[in-house]
């Protein structure tokens, strides 16, 4: 093996861990979320403003970086900005979704992001799509439908707010794209940066039109705000932003079905949620979904 190849090798099996890792992360998401003592949106705009604190610290640790190129014309600024748009609209989307269906149609429905995330990339970039990718991606949404109860827990949901659910989850899809584009030309932390202030910049007059209250009564709050900015925000979207500068974002997507697997092995050891059999079974079949698509 060439040097240049066992680099890449490299890179790639450190993307992976990085992808799972940050997959992780953001799948311990809902615990702090659930724990949250402000309203949805309120949650939401502190996810990314204080997970800009580790954000601008970092970013200050490595001022001068060769490899973090600063933003030269309009359409550098458009760009880098685009994914925190897209990330605003997919949380305002998701968290509106929770009020007007049931949480089995919300979650299950802003999964389907790597579906979108595929077909958008093969017709608007040409991205190649294997028949072993596609039996991966379909064997993994199906183990999320037998994670969230079977194709019985779609029932009794709000249509309008199944509807919400699935625009979330188109524009997740767009922030994974956009995210993916920009890995080619700028540092992990600057695209994360511009992204997460942009998404802060917007959610936070949506906070402020729909919540009674902005700020947590409590240091518990804060502490759930902040383990939700550091944690699944600044470490699980680091991680994974890091991770599409050497992996497809269509398989990027697909290994984020994670989220609902380690969502329910976290309330089961930290809020006591049973897991039974079924939930067992799904989160079984979307790990064997991934094993298959990364082969493709």
């Amino acid at each position: 093996m060439t040097q240049a190849a066992s680099s890449a090798s490299s890179h790639n099996r450190l993307a992976m861990a990085a992808l799972i890792i940050g997959g992780a992360a953001i799948g311990g998401s809902p615990i702090f979320v659930r724990l949250s003592e402000v309203g949805p949106m309120a949650t939401a705009f502190w996810r990314v403003a204080l997970a800009l604190i580790p954000l601008v610290a970092w970013s200050q640790l490595r001022n001068g970086s060769a490899a973090d190129r600063p933003p030269e014309r309009l359409a550098d600024y458009v760009a880098l900005v685009l994914p925190g748009l897209f990330l605003a609209i997919d949380l305002g989307a998701w968290h509106l979704s929770l009020t007007m269906t049931s949480v089995a149609n919300a979650t299950l429905l802003a999964n389907l992001a790597p579906v979108f995330v595929t077909l958008a990339g093969w017709l608007l970039f040409r991205s190649a799509v294997s028949g072993i990718f596609v039996a991966g991606l379909a064997t993994a949404v199906a183990g999320v439908v037998v994670l969230k109860g079977g194709p019985a827990a779609l029932d009794g949901g709000d249509l309008a707010g199944d509807g919400i659910a699935v625009v979330a989850a188109m524009f997740y899809a767009g922030y994974i794209l956009a995210i993916g584009r920009l890995r080619s030309r700028f540092s992990t932390n600057r695209i994360m940066i511009w992204s997460t202030a942009s998404a802060a910049l917007c959610m936070l007059p949506m906070a402020l039109l729909t919540e009674q209250s902005l700020f947590p009564p409590s240091g518990f709050g804060w502490a759930m705000l902040f383990g939700l900015a550091f944690v699944s925000h600044a470490g699980g979207q680091v991680a994974i932003t890091y991770a599409l500068a050497y992996l497809p974002p269509a398989f990027s997507s697909l290994t984020l079905l994670l989220q609902p697997v380690v969502a329910a092995v976290l309330a089961w050891i930290l809020l006591s949620e049973p897991v039974g059999l079924m939930q067992a079974i799904g989160g079984a079949i979307v790990l064997t979904g991934i094993l298959i698509a990364r082969r493709g």
